[in-house]
């Protein structure tokens, strides 16, 4: 077959009856048959997926290929006998159990073409209760590596590979594992790989669970089984990475998932005996790969684990994994002892004497959420006003330390302002089975914009608010807003205050997309003249003498009333200003100009709010020019002739040349 896009492997052993949906996904791929070959491998199958097989090829004429093979006792022997008869630009392996969303293969195909890359990922679905992997799926990646990403999170070959970096490579899965085989296989692939994609926006693939649970990582139990590939993974690691953040990234999978594995679902049914021995070849293990700079990567359950691994620590080890799934089924979160500052989590053996396991192993004050809701934000002139609570998870509020952060975002420089502590009776009862109190994370806060700089004004710059959340000598600090009651309003305000310096813009905002609450002094990204605004509906008011009336939106929420004008000047330099009123509706405005009483000359003008000035738009064509008698002599005004701007010629009549055009 010539012309193939993508040859789909499939290695099936006893299948039925996932088998027939499965090979049924590929064949109704949007990508089409003519870029498609199917091979499928039975692996001496005893179930009747042979004749099924046969049935399939029969009712999709020259799409499969299928072999059929004595028993090897693994997915690796069929799935390279599969890649020695691929002929495909592209492979793909999937499972028998499993199946493709329509246009898996036609996304996967088009992401590695448009970015030139050997591997892609497609998202993963689990069907029947299978556990799928989901942290390297949260968004599209079009072209990223193995460090730079959580793509090595998952190591199973149900991925599109470049034919042509296998062949490079000359990789084939082992033969002489039971489990881990795709481990090594696609570890390699990743390692070598020109660049890997991940489509995250559609349901590629579906990982089905066997009703029977016969998928072969769920029937080949034993630790034995896992300590013959994870040595193997090892090497690969420092064979192909140098010591650094990069083989630390690939080191955190294994000694975490892997190790959590091994203990939890093997080592613990094994007989005292075997549990010495394997207990005693995993420390060895996994000895290359760790160092202390990787505590900050872990969490303090897999500092504690690692370290009774690396100690021997056999009998501790089989406590803390029944511990681990009495924490899981009870689903609530473990005590903390609060200390010197940290959080130490009341796992087993804290603080034991006979075991002197160091505390590291138990500090959780990074992973402890802070829980916050504001429930008042607002400006009142050049005050800030802030209400709500927050508090610690697990850390009860005694000795409350909380205070308000004002910290400029590019310099850096913050403010610790104080806080009134408020009463929160009941707070959190319904968490945690009420076993922790919350009854003192109330917090008011009154931030003088004048004095917050320890008895100076703040800066211009944009201040970012944070709550530094103080109890029993732990703080941990969090931005506040993007939890916020319902009556508080995230909407940009913006209001002009009077300083002895000048009139100052303030803005009281929340940033994007996570609503927290930021200060803006000084129009670093938020302009006063965009919020002032004249309408093009310039008339002329009832009456004598004349007057043009202006009307406006003002969208500040608030400004000193007297400094908002309309200010005229003309060819001549005379000046004049004019007060503008509130009207109804928001913002709203109006202003009268008496153009009975200006001087003669071409008058220009604009909206002027202190500093800031917005040019008034062009008078409209259609005005007709307004007359009036100034101490018995006639005068006019009318439209100067521009077109973009606002332009009004005042003059006194010339009698002489009236007349004249009069008798003409």
């Amino acid at each position: 077959m010539s012309g193939v896009t993508v040859s789909v492997i499939i290695a099936a052993y006893n299948a039925m009856p996932y088998l027939t949906r499965c090979v049924t996904s590929v064949a109704e791929q949007s990508i089409g048959r003519d870029r498609l070959e199917v091979i499928v491998v039975d692996d001496g199958s005893t179930d009747g997926t042979a004749a099924e097989l046969d049935r399939l090829d029969a009712l999709h004429p020259g799409l499969l290929r299928v072999i059929h093979q004595a028993n090897s006792g693994g997915p690796s022997a069929p799935r390279n006998t599969g890649l020695d008869h691929a002929t495909g630009t592209f492979v793909f392996f999937l499972d028998a159990d499993d199946h493709l969303g329509p246009e898996a293969l036609e996304r996967m195909v088009a992401m590695a073409e448009e970015n030139g890359t050997d591997i892609v990922l497609g998202k993963m679905v689990g069907v029947g209760g299978r556990g799928a992997p989901t942290s390297m799926f949260r968004r599209n990646q079009p072209h990223t590596d193995v460090f730079s990403s959580r793509v090595y999170w998952t190591l199973n070959p149900m991925k599109l590979f470049r034919r042509d970096l296998l062949e490079r490579l000359g990789l084939r899965f082992p033969t002489d594992l039971a489990i881990g085989e795709d481990q090594l296989f696609v570890g390699a692939a990743y390692l070598h790989a020109s660049g890997i994609s991940v489509v995250a926006d559609y349901d590629c693939l579906y990982w089905v669970l066997r009703e029977d649970e016969g998928n072969i990582t769920r029937r080949l139990k034993g630790s034995g089984l896992r300590l013959q590939f994870l040595p193997r993974m090892v090497d690969l690691i420092l064979d192909n990475v140098p010591p650094g953040p990069g083989r630390d990234h690939l080191a955190h999978r294994h000694l975490t998932v892997e190790v959590q594995q091994m203990v939890a679902d093997q080592l613990v049914f094994e007989p005292r005996e075997t549990q010495e021995k394997m207990l005693d070849q995993l420390a060895g293990t996994i000895e290359p790969l760790w160092h202390e700079g990787l505590n900050e990567r872990l969490s303090a359950m897999a500092r504690l684990r690692l370290h009774l691994v690396r100690h021997r620590m056999l009998d501790e080890l089989l406590e803390l994994v029944a511990f681990e799934k009495g924490l899981a089924r009870s689903r609530t979160a473990t005590p903390v002892l609060v200390d010197g500052g940290r959080a130490l989590a009341r796992y087993p053996f804290l603080r034991d004497p006979a075991r002197a396991i160091p505390d590291l192993c138990y500090d959780v004050t990074p992973q402890l959420g802070i829980r916050h809701r504001v429930t008042r934000a607002e400006l009142d002139g050049d005050t800030l006003h802030l209400a709500g609570h927050g508090y610690v998870h697990r850390v009860e509020t005694r000795d409350v330390t909380t205070a308000l952060v004002l910290r400029e975002r590019d310099s850096g420089t913050e403010y610790r302002l104080p806080v009134t502590h408020t009463a929160t009776p009941g707070l959190g009862a319904r968490d945690d089975e009420g076993r922790y109190g919350y009854d003192l994370a109330g917090f008011e806060a009154t931030v003088d914009l004048a004095t917050a700089a320890d008895g100076a004004p703040l800066a211009d710059g944009l201040w970012d608010i944070s709550l530094a959340v103080g109890a029993q000598g732990l703080t941990k600090e969090v931005r506040i807003g993007s939890k916020r009651a319902d009556g508080v309003s995230g909407a940009t305000t913006t209001r002009v205050l009077a300083t002895p310096e000048g009139l100052r813009a303030v803005t009281l905002y929340t940033t994007r997309p996570h609503g927290n609450f930021t200060l803006d002094l000084g129009e670093t990204k938020h302009r006063v003249p965009p919020l002032l605004r004249v309408d093009d509906d310039i008339r002329w008011s009832d009456g004598t003498p004349p007057a043009l009336r202006f009307g406006g939106r003002c969208e500040l929420t608030g400004h000193p009333p007297e400094a908002l004008v309309l200010a005229l000047r003309n060819d001549s330099g005379a000046t004049a200003e004019f007060p503008v009123r509130r009207t109804s509706g928001p913002g709203a405005f109006h202003a009268t100009v008496p153009v009975g009483a200006l001087p003669a000359g071409v008058w220009t003008g604009e909206l002027r709010l202190g500093p800031w000035a917005v040019p008034l738009p062009a008078l409209p064509a259609d005005l007709p020019p307004a007359k009036w008698r100034r101490r018995a002599l006639p005068w006019y005004a009318r439209p100067a002739g521009s077109p973009t701007c606002f332009a009004l010629r005042v003059a006194r009549v010339d009698v002489v040349k009236a007349l004249a055009r009069r008798l003409r």
